[in-house]
């Protein structure tokens, strides 16, 4: 969405990502690398494309192909296991590739602005590791921050603080181009930051964890941080300059904030072994899922996620997508694309 909205729809962009899609996909804890694909295709020595063709190695799961069938871009992923030296490298061989016009880092949510210490921070590995990296190659890098606060790590008021200026508003026409993307993807953040260029408003609960999210004014802004105050403010990222292994990385973060996210995901998919599958029955599930939203209701929530959902109705990541359809065909007046609207719509009617 920000590569057609600030570059045009012709631009050749090339986007360096993780594959590191969680549970709800990836039953395997942790970032996939290229040794977790087969079909990758060399850019340059340390860095390989993903495209429609590739796939993840069983169990391995990855949305990367399906993206890389369903949009314009070139993928390609970045491999953290080398720590901080590892994706610096990566990046400097795409910069010398390439030449690129511009370099953007993009974060949806603002949680790279983390200190470290915040008790609602979850995942700042990923950030801290890519803020880090960029801190350090030989190129001028943007830092972007879209949809402040929607990624639930860090409040919008602190968030806000911080912001420098605003680089664009995204609208319900921005959102066209990745419209059926959003249909299945699973990314919680990216979904309501479609949402509220849409003009959806309301507290949106979402993951395991149920966090409540505003869906303000705020939702669709685009703003740039000077990268320098990012770095300064991110103690992990400051921690893992040198590193050359994931471990590392890991053993930072549980110093500095202390935990590591995939320690988190580690405990999390042992438990969910231990589960068993649930059948997809609409007259077990409807009542469910009533009983959900009466309950998310009385919490002041008027939107949730279909991950939240999956999560919350016990069912495993491999189901979201049976009940989401189970869901919109059930009760299509609920769908308020790509979120679950927890109060129907009113429909009203002209008197005759």
């Amino acid at each position: 969405m920000l590569d057609a909205a600030l570059y045009g729809d012709d631009d050749q962009a090339v986007i360096l990502t993780y594959a590191w899609d969680r549970l709800l996909v990836d039953p395997i804890p942790g970032p996939r690398g290229p040794a977790d694909f087969t079909g990758l295709e060399p850019l340059t020595p340390s860095v390989w494309s993903v495209p429609a063709e590739a796939r993840p190695i069983a169990p391995a799961g990855s949305t990367l192909p399906r993206l890389a069938a369903e949009l314009p871009h070139t993928f390609a992923l970045i491999d953290p296991h080398h720590g901080v030296e590892g994706v610096t490298r990566q990046l400097e061989e795409l910069i010398s590739r390439l030449r690129p016009d511009s370099i953007d880092l993009l974060d949806v949510g603002g949680d790279i602005l983390a200190r470290g210490d915040e008790p609602t921070l979850k995942s700042p590995l990923a950030d801290a590791l890519t803020l880090a990296a960029c801190c350090q190659v030989n190129a001028p890098v943007r830092l972007l921050v879209a949809g402040p606060g929607l990624d639930g790590e860090l409040p919008l008021d602190e968030v806000r603080s911080v912001l420098g200026p605003l680089v664009h508003t995204f609208t319900a026409k921005d959102t066209e181009p990745v419209s059926a993307v959003l249909e299945w993807h699973p990314s919680e953040a990216t979904g309501m930051l479609a949402a509220t260029a849409r003009g959806i408003r309301g507290v949106c609960e979402v993951r395991d964890a149920g966090l409540p999210i505003p869906l303000t004014d705020a939702g669709p802004t685009v703003h740039e941080v000077d990268l320098d105050d990012a770095l300064n403010r991110n103690e992990l990222a400051r921690a893992i300059l040198s590193t050359t292994a994931l471990g590392e990385v890991e053993a930072h973060s549980r110093e500095v904030c202390g935990y590591s996210e995939i320690d988190y995901e580690r405990n999390k998919a042992a438990w969910l072994k231990e589960q068993p599958t649930v059948k997809l029955d609409p007259e077990t599930v409807l009542p469910q899922l009533a009983e959900f939203e009466n309950e998310a209701r009385s919490r002041g929530v008027t939107h949730t996620t279909f991950r939240r959902l999956t999560e919350a109705l016990g069912m495993p990541g491999s189901q979201r997508e049976d009940l989401r359809a189970l869901l919109i065909h059930s009760r299509p007046d609920r769908y308020a694309a790509p979120l679950w609207e927890l109060t129907a719509v009113e429909h009203k009617t002209q008197p005759r």
